[in-house]
């Protein structure tokens, strides 16, 4: 096709010249490196706010944290990619009809823009700026975390999600004495029901660690962390990690529509209510059409697919809607434990052995579908469960609860 008739083609869209990535965590990085792949010529901008090389994050809770490695930065050579890597600059903002983004160290013009700013810890009211408070997010925090876990400190660990259960392995494993309060009645609260959660419990007494549920931290005093029934837990030092909230706060004003938890709303392209920007990764939902809802995923695996889509996207391909099957794992108090899909209270549950063993697996069915699969030390389980979601398989519910039967062997 000549460059005439593309011009007088009504789907035809030319490429453009700039590309700008605001964010360079694993999201941001894998924009970048899939227009590259896709063949896309002009201008690729990366920035971070941060003054490192772009790193992953999970090592940060495990290798990086006990020493046993200085970083984790991406195997990526920017300069042979010809992406502009400018790091040390926060986006302050953008103003969509000058097509530009504000940063601190000024103002950077853009054809399209990608937001891939991820997510920010949420942190503990009252105890900003307290002596021996800290966070587990970026490579600083986890370089300030490391002398404590070396000098064998009583710790508190405030929150028992994914997060606060990685680092209590890792500060029992450093030899810490470890406490970890949790305001709900269970460990993963927000992400397990009660009866999946319950058995995982017992893994902090297993590992030496004392886990206190139903416990609301009143305040943090030099030494001490004085718990709303007026106890004290000896605390040399304190970790905070209660999850995390889409890192949004920059946008407000720009046109950019978020939702309830001030995700981005991006459609199943990935484009969000601006034309020529789009969200990717933890900062912004997706609707779902496999589980019929909008999903914001705070994964790794989330702003490892979604990249690919937005390049598509930008050098003028239509890639399918994103709509991925959510997947993550945890190793935590010697047990590797995967999750894959995403489930609702409606759900049917079934067990697939026995929770208080070594290994185990929980499905949800909706109707006679796998939508959704939890598994302890069974990665056959987790990776055949995967397949059997994306493909929307029947399944035949007593063969599923048979632990020795494998689960493609399961179906309908």
């Amino acid at each position: 096709m000549s460059d005439q008739t593309q011009a007088q083609s009504p789907s035809y869209r030319p490429l453009p010249d700039r590309v700008v990535v605001v964010g360079a965590g694993m999201a941001g990085v894998q924009t970048a490196v899939a227009l590259r792949e896709q063949g896309f010529p002009g201008t690729v901008v990366l920035i971070g706010a941060e003054p490192h090389q772009p790193y992953d994050r999970p090592p940060l809770s495990k290798a990086v944290l006990l020493g046993k490695a200085e970083g984790s930065a991406f195997d990526v050579d920017f300069e042979a990619l010809d992406i502009d890597l400018r790091l040390g600059s926060e986006a302050l903002g953008v103003r969509p009809g000058d097509h530009e983004l504000d940063t601190a160290v000024g103002p950077v013009p853009y054809d399209v823009l990608v937001v891939a700013t991820g997510a920010e810890p949420i942190r503990l009211p009252g105890a900003e700026g307290v002596p021996g408070v800290h966070l587990l997010r970026t490579l600083d925090d986890a370089e300030r975390l490391r002398p404590v876990l070396a000098r064998q400190h009583d710790i508190v660990v405030v929150g028992a999600g994914w997060i606060g259960a990685e680092f209590a392995t890792a500060a029992r494993e450093a030899g810490c004495a470890v406490t970890v309060v949790e305001a709900a009645d269970r460990p993963l609260a927000g992400a397990l029901p009660a009866e999946v959660a319950a058995p995982m419990a017992a893994w902090y007494a297993d590992s030496g660690a004392t886990l206190r549920t139903g416990a609301r931290v009143e305040r943090i005093e030099p030494g001490a962390v004085v718990l709303d029934d007026g106890s004290r837990v000896p605390a040399d030092a304190v970790v905070v990690g209660i999850g995390a909230r889409p890192a949004t706060a920059w946008i407000a004003g720009s046109g950019i529509e978020l939702g309830a938890h001030r995700e981005i709303l991006a459609d199943d392209h990935l484009r969000t209510s601006l034309p020529d920007v789009y969200a990717v990764g933890d900062c912004a939902s997706f609707p779902s059409g496999r589980y019929e809802e909008r999903l914001l995923v705070h994964h790794w695996d989330n702003a490892l697919q979604g990249p690919r889509t937005v390049a598509l996207n930008i050098v003028g391909q239509t890639p399918a809607a994103y709509d991925p099957v959510p997947y993550f794992w945890s190793e935590q108090f010697g047990r590797f434990v995967q999750y894959v899909g995403h489930h609702a209270p409606g759900d049917t549950l079934l067990w697939r052995g026995d929770p208080a063993g070594a290994s185990w697996s929980v499905c949800w069915l909706r109707e006679d579908r796998l939508v959704a699969l939890l598994a302890v030390g069974r990665p056959r389980d987790l990776a055949q469960g995967r397949r059997l979601i994306e493909a929307g398989a029947a399944m035949d519910p007593e063969l599923l609860a048979d632990p020795s039967r494998p689960l493609k062997g399961a179906t309908a």
